[in-house]
């Protein structure tokens, strides 16, 4: 007789949902979707990577002139608090893998308040711009004689394009991070005794971390 396994309920460690034979191909389902949707988000950030770089390799007196109107130290504000939040999102898998639930709790909730605290501080930023009449449009107002106002404003038009893209990214993570705060808190099936769903919107959050440690030297840093 075929030595039958037994089957582990759900919300315990190493449950298998029905439509996978085993723990491992489960686990290999989950981070293979996963590092295919960060892909197709690389290629998204790409695009935009390169329009920056051939812009900036054409135009690069201007937009050297034109960052300083960024604010580098409030740029260098939000990526402490960004490199803090990927560091209690780390402490969050680590909990979730040793089961400790109101250490993963406390280390969810600490990365959703690092990434209010960046909007907050972005928010800031971009009201500054509004107030100095920086945001492309008909009513984007340029006065310094030395970068040509068309320039001024590509310059404007990518910062607000890159980082405004990047900010729905930190707003989805804080929608999705909460959600699994929440599931964790009720002890649901769907992540009690799995470490994985933590592991994966880790990985998400590193990757939005990560873009910014790209954005902050392109646009806050530029070398004359």
């Amino acid at each position: 007789m075929a030595h039958v396994a037994k089957k582990i309920p759900l919300g315990e460690p190493g449950a298998v949902f029905e439509q996978y034979e085993d723990i491992h191909q489960q686990n290999d389902s989950y981070v293979v979707g996963m590092w295919a949707f960060l892909v197709t988000e690389v290629m998204f950030f790409g695009a935009l990577f390169l329009m920056y770089s051939i812009y900036r390799w054409k135009y690069q007196p201007y937009f050297w002139e034109v960052h300083h109107e960024l604010d580098w130290r409030l740029g260098a504000l939000n990526t402490t608090i960004l490199l803090a939040s990927s560091f209690s999102m780390a402490l969050a898998v680590h909990f979730a893998q040793r089961t400790q639930k109101t250490k993963q709790l406390m280390c969810l909730g600490t990365t959703v308040l690092c990434a209010f605290g960046f909007l907050v501080v972005k928010g800031i930023e971009w009201s500054a711009k509004w107030e100095h009449h920086h945001i492309p449009g008909p009513n984007f107002h340029w006065t310094e004689a030395t970068v040509p106002p068309n320039v001024a404003q590509l310059f404007f038009s990518l910062y607000f394009a890159m980082t405004g893209l990047h900010g729905v990214h930190v707003v989805v993570g804080i929608i999705v991070i909460s959600v699994l705060a929440i599931l964790v808190a009720k002890d649901n099936v769907m992540v009690k005794g799995d470490y994985i769903p933590t592991e994966l919107i880790g990985l998400y959050w590193h990757f939005v971390d990560l873009v910014w440690i790209f954005l902050f030297p392109l646009f806050y840093l530029i070398p004359r």
